[in-house]
């Protein structure tokens, strides 16, 4: 099984400091690296960014308590990758079916903006976890930061797997990389995406997958 960033992990300095600021301010708050959540033999991958303040490092929980943790989950349940009710929290009984969800960067970044060096530091973590999943087919890239340092960390070249909406890739014999832009609400109110382009992405997971 592949191993998450302990709670003092103090990889990246300035995301340390962060938290343990954090710590003091929101003592109520996770206020430390987000470990995956999902079924230990997932199909499915889904990388995110990072943790959002007021989310996942509220909760401990990736994309839960934000705007963002709606959509994905939402669908997820309309695609059958998810089991009882999306609550907003870590004791909602949620379950998933067949999928995982991480973060390339595991800890909450300043502004939500993490830099270059810590996604490289955190990046083995993502590699480990995706070389230790042999039941994995699919890995789903949110946005262009989250889809970059996944190409990174399977080792293949940025310029041959560029970022877009809705793009699929094989990769490593039958599995596949689809990307889509991030369900933020930043991108969800001005249209970038909409409930209906991300919905059809995951439909054509499911398809894939033949689950």
């Amino acid at each position: 099984m592949f191993q998450e960033p302990h709670r003092d992990c103090d990889k990246c300095p300035r995301l340390r400091s962060f938290l343990l600021g954090l710590r003091e301010t929101h003592p109520d708050y996770y206020n430390a690296p987000v470990p995956s959540f999902g079924d230990p033999e997932p199909e499915l991958l889904i990388v995110g960014l990072a943790p959002g303040m007021h989310g996942a490092n509220r909760t401990g929980r990736p994309f839960t308590g934000d705007w963002a943790g709606d959509l994905l989950y939402a669908a997820l349940e309309k695609h059958n990758f998810s089991k009882g009710q999306y609550g907003a929290s870590i004791d909602d009984g949620l379950t998933l079916n067949k999928a995982m969800i991480t973060n390339a960067v595991r800890c909450l970044p300043p502004q939500n903006k993490p830099v270059g060096a810590e996604a490289a530091a955190c990046r083995p973590f993502l590699t480990d976890q995706i070389a230790s999943l042999n039941s994995l087919k699919v890995i789903l890239t949110l946005g262009k930061i989250s889809h970059d340092n996944t190409v990174r960390a399977l080792g293949l070249r940025l310029k041959d797997y560029p970022f877009g909406h809705h793009k699929v890739y094989e990769i490593q014999g039958d599995r596949r990389i689809y990307s889509s832009y991030h369900c933020s609400r930043y991108n969800t109110n001005t249209r970038r995406l909409t409930e209906e382009m991300f919905f059809e992405v995951f439909a054509d997971i499911r398809k894939f997958l033949s689950l």
